[in-house]
């Protein structure tokens, strides 16, 4: 029986406080959807800015011959 192993590959994506938060959603979306990537954290900072970090799996797969 192989075995899988995985692991995340994550990305970071700021946001200044001017950016209204429908582009934000925006941006996160056209992001997710190219690259598979899943919203995994999201930060709001006392001066507005949002911080979001994404992930997406990256599998590796052991040869079996």
């Amino acid at each position: 029986m192989s075995q899988r192993h995985s692991t995340w590959e994550f990305r970071e994506v700021s946001v200044s406080r001017d950016t209204p938060r429908e582009e934000a959603r925006q941006i996160l979306t056209s992001t997710a959807e190219t690259g598979r990537w899943e919203l995994d954290r999201t930060r709001i900072f006392r001066d507005g800015r949002r911080h979001y970090r994404l992930r997406r799996r990256v599998y590796r797969v052991m040869r079996t011959a």
